[in-house]
């Protein structure tokens, strides 16, 4: 029997988090849905779930357990059937998902750089000697400490209005954030500076928005794969698929600075570049190797494995 598609009376239910950015892909991820299936928006009810990590933003991530806690309740609901796909930004999600779950799509990639925002300079080099620089990324903290051991790196967390409203009153002298989340909240005014990614790589598959659902054991859920494979972006669930193999080869947890990129190149090729950088950002570690985009997972898992012979004790876990 074929199922019917959502509609306005029986809606696709959709579980994310509530700030902003959260919302914006949410609404995304809708309107994708809607046409893909020339359907009206009233087919899809967004729902908003608050997580820990969303409550608890005065202490580091590390601390009360890591990037995971912005997904624990949403991934509730979604084993509990209170929603029918949970939405997530990618780069906080873990690399072994809970069971009985899984990735049914990864919508078209943003930009992956980060974003230098500034309203005293105009890059890192300008910043005066001891400036404090606001983050809550243990990656961006490293990867700062390595090219400026003089600046001071102080917690900051909060959605990104409450970021930059603590860059505006002076709290810090600079921030980073991704570029993806400006864009996709129509702040690209506030970007000092994109960092190159050879100066700034990012998180492993930062700018990606992906969904998780029940792995299908019924005829709805079944069909909910196969409607999520119609706004699927393939080139970019292949670059997420070899970072996140790479991210899961070093067993990296949120305080191990990890960074890395894959790249699809002509010819089918694959290029991933991993980093890894010691805590205090004293080393730095970078390997780069190409393959074939048919081989995501196996080219993660290479420069994972060469990553953790370099760095050896410097790779925390």
């Amino acid at each position: 029997m074929k199922l019917s598609l959502p509609n306005p009376k029986s809606p696709l239910r959709i579980g994310t988090r509530g700030s902003p950015l959260a919302l914006a892909q949410a609404y995304e991820t809708r309107e994708r849905l809607s046409g893909a299936f020339d359907l009206p928006l009233g087919s899809f009810e967004i729902v908003v779930i608050k997580t820990t990590g969303d409550k608890v933003v005065n202490r580091p991530l590390k601390e009360i357990g890591g990037k995971g806690l912005f997904m624990k309740e949403i991934e509730e609901a979604l084993l509990n059937k209170d929603i029918d796909l949970a939405l997530h930004s990618m780069k906080d999600v873990e690399t072994d998902l809970t069971e009985g779950t899984g990735l049914a799509c990864i919508l078209p990639r943003e930009k992956i750089n980060d974003a230098f925002i500034s309203n005293k300079a105009q890059d890192i080099n300008e910043l005066s000697y001891g400036s404090i620089v606001g983050t809550s990324s243990v990656r961006r903290a490293a990867l700062l400490k390595n090219k400026r051991p003089d600046l001071q790196i102080t917690l900051f967390r909060g959605n990104v209005d409450t970021r930059l409203s603590k860059l505006d009153r002076g709290d810090v002298d600079a921030t980073f954030l991704a570029v993806a989340g400006l864009k996709r909240l129509g702040l690209e005014s506030r970007i000092t500076k994109t960092m190159p990614l050879d100066e700034m790589p990012p998180a492993v598959a930062q700018g990606a928005i992906g969904a998780q659902c029940r792995l299908p054991k019924n005829k709805l859920d079944s069909q909910l794969w196969e409607w999520l494979e119609a706004i699927n972006h393939k080139d970019s669930e292949i670059c997420v698929e070899a970072e996140r193999s790479m991210l899961k080869t070093l067993d990296g947890s949120c305080q191990t600075p990890i960074a890395g990129y894959a790249q699809l190149g002509d010819q089918s090729e694959l290029k991933l570049t991993g980093y890894v950088v010691s805590p205090e950002g004293a080393n730095l570690y970078k390997v780069e190797e190409s393959s074939s985009r048919l081989d995501a997972v196996g080219i993660g898992r290479t420069v994972g494995e060469r990553l953790k012979a370099e760095a050896g004790s410097d790779l925390v876990r």
